[in-house]
């Protein structure tokens, strides 16, 4: 959601730092960045069908804090130019309940912050994050400074193809693939396939369409190329509504070849999970395809390896 100046200014009476942490931490996405934190775990956790050593957890949650909230900076300071230009269309309208406008959207193409800060706290979190990751193991590095590659190809390809959403799709599911590797040097590459083709298929049609349809107008006018934009909104229903039902066949294969022991009642709950935060919603999008519907799915979809990771977790207690 757009906020303009006063509203940012109002921060004025908690102080100078705790306003600028409110922007960098709009800047990266932090809520979302939080939720994005259990699908490493979770990845884990499914591979290891136990929980690792407080060492490993801990340089784990560093990590991965630490690199969600690089990226989303990145992200914001790549596509710096487009979102400058998108804030200035940006509707008043918008659902507040949106997960990307808890906070201030892109403060730095709104003015709120300089590029030059961005840039540092980019860096300094990626370098945390890259330090960690090494720690834990040196292949966690190279997959972090793989996703930094490619979300940069994909935010330089803004205006030029909307197939650059299977980059997005790409990246995602390299935060689970790290979780593995960050608890086992040599896992098995079929796994490794399966969770990747279910952590795709839900950020394709639970986050990447969803949020590029909520942007979709400011998109059409200026010129950047997405799926909404170039299927139209009963389109991008469908690949939505698709690639959930596949995330959630996925999920029951992913289950079913984790060495971890998964009980009927567990996969039962999967599934019920899937059918409530992801298939319910998108066939609610597909039939109705408004703001508010895409807004809810994506808020939802946000949840699902968050909610998992509960359920895994409790299983493993127990």
């Amino acid at each position: 959601m757009a906020m303009n100046k006063s509203s940012v200014r109002s921060y004025g009476s908690e102080g100078i730092f705790l306003r600028n942490i409110k922007l960098f931490f709009s800047l990266s996405r932090t809520p979302h960045g939080i939720l994005d934190m259990a699908t490493p775990a979770l990845s884990a956790l499914l591979w290891l069908g136990a929980f690792p050593s407080w060492q490993v957890i801990i340089l784990g949650l560093t990590a991965a804090f630490a690199g969600y909230t690089a990226v989303y900076a990145l992200n914001d300071l790549a596509d710096f130019k487009i979102d400058k230009e998108k804030m200035k269309q940006y509707s008043p309208n918008k659902a507040e309940d949106y997960l990307d406008a808890m906070l201030i959207r892109h403060p730095i193409a709104q003015g709120f912050l300089s590029y030059k800060k961005g840039v540092v706290w980019a860096f300094a979190w990626g370098g945390l994050a890259l330090t960690a990751a090494y720690s834990l193991n040196p292949v966690c590095a190279w997959i972090l400074l793989l996703g930094v590659g490619l979300e940069i190809i994909y935010c330089l390809t803004n205006t030029v193809t909307h197939l650059r959403t299977l980059i997005s799709g790409i990246v995602k599911t390299l935060g689970g693939i790290a979780g593995v590797f960050a608890v086992a040097p040599h896992p098995s590459f079929g796994f490794l396939f399966i969770l990747f083709a279910w952590l795709f298929f839900w950020e394709i049609g639970g986050q990447k369409v969803p949020a590029d349809w909520y942007d979709i107008e400011e998109d059409r006018r200026l010129g950047a190329k997405t799926i909404p934009v170039k299927v139209g909104r009963r389109g991008a229903g469908l690949i939505v509504l698709v690639s959930l039902g596949l995330a959630v066949i996925m999920s029951v294969s992913l289950f079913e070849v984790s060495p971890a022991e998964i009980s009927p009642l567990l996969l039962a709950a999967v599934v019920i999970v899937g059918a409530i935060l992801l298939l319910l919603p998108a066939l609610h999008l597909y039939r109705i395809g408004s703001d508010k519907e895409v807004s809810a799915l994506f808020k939802r979809a946000s949840l699902y390896p968050f909610v998992l990771l509960i359920i895994v977790s409790l299983n493993l207690i127990t």
